[in-house]
Parts: structure tokens; sequence; C-alpha cells
């Protein structure tokens, strides 16, 4: 079946419709934008009178280019997409006047409402707030989400007698179905067949964790463990996803005998449990069952986001108590001063966390589901709508890709433990003033921990700042050495020694300045892993070789099962 192009005036006049919507007024319904446009309106109505005239200007300018255009003339472009925007890369959007207008109108007024918003008088969080407001907009609207509009899927759809399209709604209500958008091949990875299979065994296990031990693959092993508190809100595999980028695995090929927490996935019947109980029943029992199973009193520790907030916290009772059983901490891309917590801050305040409160404070359950579509929405374009166009407006299936299937793989968290975490961390950020917490009936100060400490954090976490994780050089008082590496929350954490790539920076300071910002300059970049260098770092904590057991567990904590377990394989449904 042949697919008509739709004539170039429906083509304007659907895009028009899909990015108008009045997205003034659109805002206007949040308060602090409501506010801005009246100070705007009383005080600062020269700045956006200047910011109109300029928007008028530049469709003017590009109204005239594009009649150059249909007249045979060379003509530059009025609007250019920012490097690295690839939404607009291929030549159909410039093989015709139409195309090239629509992809030039809506940088013009992407631009436009990012200037808008600048424009409003307002404080740093209020800004904050709207500046993602408006990229979600204006990620949303652009012409190359919808196929009357994206040249690529009317030429593949013609090219294919429409059997794209067909596809693309098969895909669709699948995504439906399953009530979320498909961002990999998923029948393409299976955790405990080619995802999480590092050899070990589940040595340990109670209502929130099981403990798994990894087998040896040296003859001699460094003799203080080393065990790996991983985030409760994913699971733990993104540290063991397939043996050529698993941190685990390399962990254990450098002789560390590695122990890893693997979280439960939430089930109403555990919706009661609290941020206390995750400490006692999570934290500290494993470090229990390290130590009591290894025969070693300190051990090394790490801890990933999330993680890493619990294990800080653990350590402070700990400290509190006198209690030494840590040799030395790392913390990958982890908050323990949560002022700035990024774009995820600027959207917890008091109503949201009351109402949060209300609904499950006392029992039930925070949706994986929701937990990923926030997380999501902070990297829309990569995360939602190129698996728009590709899965819907193409037809095509996503591409197999392991971090994805891990991403996509959300888990539950107790509703009781969420909302202390969300208040106490986020909105009121009481883990940074000594004595303020009260965690398993003991006050914790952060400043009573006094370990050597790896600090990682990563350039482009959207998540964990990194200039907000290196505030934990400032808040404990152990030696120090942070590093910085490149990319994101997870690429940036998940970048095999082996491959490579990317770069980390390290400032040899004996002690990391209060400014993020001198630290950098003093900073020196590294080609490579960070992986390298942390393991360099942690070779000085190792407590000696001796001979690598063959059997795990023990006749205390025999072998339950094989690794990966049975928790990290409950999906949430």
């Amino acid at each position: 079946m042949a697919v008509q192009a739709p004539s170039v005036a429906d083509l304007l006049s659907q895009a028009g419709q899909a990015f108008g919507g009045n997205f003034l007024n659109l805002l206007a319904t949040e308060p602090d934008m409501a506010a801005g446009l009246q100070r705007i309106a009383a005080a600062s109505s020269p700045k956006l009178a200047a910011l109109q005239a300029q928007l008028s200007q530049k469709h003017l300018a590009l109204w005239s280019a594009m009649m150059a255009r249909d007249s045979g003339k060379d003509v530059q472009p009025v609007a250019r997409a920012e490097p690295g925007d690839r939404r607009f890369a291929s030549a159909e959007w410039q093989a015709g006047t139409h195309f090239d207008y629509l992809r030039q109108a809506y940088l013009i007024n992407a631009q436009f409402l990012r200037d808008t918003v600048e424009a409003l008088e307002l404080d740093a969080r209020a800004k904050g707030r709207l500046r993602f407001v408006a990229r979600q907009v204006i990620d949303a609207m652009s012409p190359a989400n919808f196929a009357a509009t994206n040249p690529d899927a009317l030429k593949l759809a013609q090219e294919t007698r429409g059997e794209s399209l067909t596809s693309g709604l098969k895909n669709l209500l699948e995504d439906v179905h399953k009530g979320r958008i498909s961002t990999t091949d998923e029948s393409a990875f299976e955790v405990g067949r080619n995802l999480a299979v590092t050899e070990g065994a589940v040595i340990f296990e109670n209502e929130l964790l099981q403990l798994i031990q990894y087998q040896p693959l040296t003859a001699t092993v460094r003799k203080r463990p080393l065990l790996v508190f991983p985030p409760c809100i994913n699971k733990y595999y993104v540290l063991d996803l397939q043996p050529e980028n698993s941190f685990v695995r390399y962990a254990v090929q450098q002789g560390n005998t590695v122990f890893m927490v693997s979280w439960r996935n939430i089930l109403p019947e555990q919706g009661h449990y609290t941020w206390d109980d995750y400490l006692g029943l999570g934290v500290i029992k494993a470090l229990e069952v390290v130590r009591d199973l290894s025969g070693v009193d300190k051990l090394n520790l790490i801890g990933y986001c999330v993680g890493g907030t619990m294990l800080a916290a653990v350590l402070a009772i700990l400290a509190s108590k006198g209690e030494e059983w840590v040799e030395s901490l790392t913390f990958l891309t982890s908050l323990h001063d949560f002022s700035d917590a990024g774009e995820i801050g600027l959207f917890v305040d008091e109503p949201s966390v009351a109402a949060r409160e209300a609904a499950i404070g006392k029992g039930g359950i925070m949706p994986g589901r929701e937990l990923a579509a926030v997380f999501s929405a902070l990297r829309a374009n990569d995360l939602v709508w190129s698996y728009v166009v590709n899965n819907y407006l193409k037809g095509r299936p996503p591409a197999a890709f392991d971090l994805l299937h891990w991403n996509a793989d959300s888990t539950n968290l107790p509703g009781p433990m969420y909302c202390w975490y969300v208040r106490n961390m986020y909105l009121e950020n009481n883990l940074t003033v000594p004595g303020k917490l009260t965690m398993l009936g003991v006050p914790v100060d952060l400043s009573r921990v006094r370990h050597p400490t790896y600090v990682l954090a990563t350039r482009e976490d959207h998540i964990v700042p990194w200039m907000s994780a290196y505030q934990t050089t400032q808040l404990m008082r152990g030696q120090m050495r942070f590093v910085l590496g490149e990319s994101g929350h997870v690429a940036g954490v998940v970048n095999p020694a082996a491959k490579n790539r990317r770069s980390y920076w390290v400032n040899e300071r004996v002690s990391p300045p209060a400014d993020p910002q001198a630290w950098l300059a003093g900073s020196e970049q590294r080609r490579g892993s960070w992986w390298s260098d942390w393991n360099a770092w942690l070779a000085q904590f190792s407590g000696g070789k001796a001979k690598a057991k063959k059997r795990l567990g023990s006749s205390r904590y025999k072998v339950i099962e094989p690794a990966p377990g049975r928790y990290v394989k409950q999906r949430v449904v």
C-alpha cells in the first residue's frame, strides 16, 4: 500500500498544532511560572518584548531564506541544532524546503522558550524547576516525534509500503500492555543466563536481602574481603552485566573475595519496612555475616548511589559506638550532602512529600515504574523520544543493550522507607547536621567517619551532580581520594578497564580543598577507566595475601542457591 505524503500546508498545520498548545499558558499553571509571568508583565515587559521581537525577526529571516531556497539560491541556516543533537542528523531534513522549515522553526521556538524562562525573575530553585518543565515540553514537541512531520519515518513508510507503520502500531500496543516504552530487545537477555553470570552462591538471606559470595578466580586472594552495597532503587547486576563489562568479575580477577548484597524487590507483604530496617536487617546484617564468615574484623566496603548513603549512615552509627569494622570505603556516585541534589531535588517539596507520606508513609509500596519514569524524564530525548521514533514511527525493534535491559528492570520500595529517605535527605538534608538524625537509636554524625575513602563522581551525572558528590570529602574525616570520571551516573561507573575508554581526573593533593572547582583546576586528566586507579588504591588495604578457598560459604553459612539468586529475578509486573 503506497503512502501519500501530506501536503506542505498539512505539515505546517500539524506541526503548529503539535508545538503550539500555548506553551506559556501551560506553564502558567505552575505557581512559580504564574508568579514569574506576573512579574514580567508588571516590571520586565521590555525584556519580554525584546525576546518577542527577536523571535519575529528570526521567523521572518527563516521565511525569507526558505523563499530564496525555493528559487534555487544557496542559503545559510537561520537556526542550527546543538552539537550532539542527532534528531535532525539525516539528509532528509534538509532535502526538502518544508522539512527544513519545520526543523528550523522548531529550533527557533525552542530557544525562545528557553530565553523566556531565563527572563523570569525567580529564585534559583524556581528557575531550575521551570528549566526542567520547559525542556520536557520542548523535547516532546520536536517535529521528529510525529509521523506526519518526520521525513525519515515518512520515507520508510513509503519504501515498506506501510509495513513500518503497521509494525510501529504493533510495537505501541505491546508497550501499552507493558506499561512502559521498550528501550532494548528484552528477549536478548536473561538474568542468570547472560547477565549476572559471575560464578558465586547465595550464602545468607533474610526478609530484605540475599548475600552473594563469588568464586575466587585467582590462586591467592587479598585477606580482607570486599563487600558491595548497590542501590536498592535498582538491581545489583548493573555491577555484573556481561563478563566483559562486569565490575564484579574485574574485582574478583584482581584477587578480591567479593560479597554482593542483592536487595529484595518489594512486594505488598514487605511494604511496612523502614529506613532503619534497611540499615539493621540490611547493611549491618551483611557486615556481620561477612566478618563472621571471613574471620576478618575489618572489611573493605563499596556503596553505590543510595547504597552509599545507607552505608555512610551505618558507619556513623558504628563510629558512635566505637566499633571498628572497616578498613576502607569506596563511594560510587553517592550523595551525602543533598543541598544540591540536581533536578530530582528541584521537585521534592513539602506538599509532594506530605502527599506521599499520607498515601504510603505507614505502609505500602513506591512503585519502581514511577521511579524509572522520573529518571527517564531527566534525559527524555535519549530515554523516551528516541525510542518513540524508533519503535513506533519507524516500526523497528530496539537494539539489544544490556545496560538498558537493567534500566528497565525496575524495583519497588517500601513506602515508609521511601518517605523517610526523601524527607530527611532530599527535602531537609538532615544527614549533614551532626546529631540531627537518630538511626537505630543512635544519633549520627558523619564527621566521626574516619576511614580511608575513595569517592567517585561522574561529570555528566544527572542524578548525583559531581560537585554534590564531592562534598563527601568535606563531611567525613578519613584520608580522601576523589576521582572524577567521564559520562553519567551509570555509564561512568560501568567503564571496563580492558576497553580503555573515556578518561578520569585525579588531583594528588593530600587533602581535597573545600571548593570542588579548585580541585578540578588542579586536577590531571588520565586516559582510561577509573577501575584501574581504584584497584591500585585498594591494594594498600588488602591485609596481605592468603590462599584462595574453593568452597563458598561455611558450616554456619551454607550455600542456599547459585548466584544470582531468587531476589534479583523478581520483576515488577
